[in-house]
């Protein structure tokens, strides 16, 4: 799979809305970290640090809220549920490559 079409189905949900070319542009615009994170209620503890994800109304203090600058360059992603998980590492990861 390419990164590209990687984004088109990471984002699928948007992907026929107009905004969607400025998704890919920004999104292929700088270098991407993707990473796996595993731990006790391990998705909601990342979801509370990165702030709710508009930036505009995340408080100071939280990553989103002392780093992003508005809706999209929010500056994380991070999944919202235990099946959104393994999807999106199925996505982007093969399962040599978690352990």
């Amino acid at each position: 799979m390419t990164a590209w079409s990687q984004l088109r189905e990471h984002y699928a949900h948007v992907a026929d809305k107009p905004f969607y070319p400025d998704i890919e542009a920004f999104m292929s615009s700088r270098p991407v970290i993707i990473a796996v994170l595993s731990g006790h209620n391990v998705i909601a503890r990342v979801r509370e640090l990165l702030g709710p994800t508009n930036s505009k109304i995340a408080p100071k203090g939280t990553i989103r809220g002392d780093f992003g600058t508005e809706m999209m360059r929010n500056v994380c992603h991070a999944s919202d549920s235990p099946e959104a998980a393994a999807a999106e590492i199925r996505r982007f990861f093969s399962a040599s490559e978690v352990f």
